[in-house]
């Protein structure tokens, strides 16, 4: 059975679709639409913990974006492209970056979001220290990323294009459907996001797993419009 990419849609599981676009590597895709927020039934029976993204691929069964990259890029990748590269060789002085910025998102910068969600989602207000202090190390997540692309070359870990970058864009766009950001300040996010628009694996991938999106408005710095299963709550 060829390698399967269970996508819950509108969630982080896009970052898988989009690794196999960019591999070009051949694979089954299933969707999975929110009911009308959470997973449906049929997803939360894949894996004990019930989160996207999941593959499946003849008797394995796997979840956790790092852990589903690392397995694909291993197990099914090409290795290194003249286009493509998916991850930089140890011996390469852009290996010590590549791992900085790819543990970066889930371990920072992806965190600080959720936690400041949490928070807006539970009514805290506005001048609640405990809100302030969150909604600040956020900003200093966002502006420390912002300072790397002033600095740096087009790409998360320098001129090429990584797993880092598949792993961080959904945390700066999609993610923004639950938690609304604006990322106008941040010029060189913005920037970012314009060259990451113009690739065509993720114009590919986004178009499969989540054609009802608007893509372009993701990627530009005003917040989409709130996920409407959220309205009220």
């Amino acid at each position: 059975m060829p390698l399967t990419v269970h996508h819950l849609q509108v969630s982080q599981s896009e970052r898988i679709v989009w690794l196999c676009e960019e591999l070009g590597i051949p694979y089954e895709l299933k969707l999975y639409q929110r009911s009308p927020v959470l997973s449906p039934p049929s997803y939360l029976a894949l894996h004990p913990i019930g989160a996207a993204p999941v593959i499946t691929d003849d008797d394995v069964t796997l979840a956790e974006s790092e852990a589903v990259a690392e397995y694909i890029l291993n197990i099914h990748g090409k290795g290194e492209g003249d286009d493509f590269v998916v991850k930089p060789a140890a011996g390469r002085k852009e290996y010590a970056e590549y791992l900085y910025w790819l543990h970066f998102i889930n371990g920072t910068l992806q965190p600080a979001m959720g936690r400041a969600f949490s928070l807006r989602l539970a009514g805290v207000d506005e001048d609640n220290n405990q809100r302030a202090r969150v909604e600040n190390k956020l900003h200093q997540a966002l502006s420390h990323l912002d300072n790397r692309f002033k600095t740096t070359g087009t790409w998360l870990a320098g001129e090429q294009f990584t797993v880092a970058d598949v792993m961080i864009v959904f945390t700066l766009t999609t993610m923004r459907k639950f938690m609304p950001l604006d990322l106008g300040v941040y010029e060189s996010i913005l920037a970012y996001l314009g060259r990451v628009g113009r690739r065509e694996g993720y114009r590919r991938a986004m178009k499969r797993g989540d054609p009802e999106m608007d893509v372009d408005q993701a990627l530009k710095g005003p917040a989409p419009e709130i996920f409407s299963g959220l309205k009220g709550r």
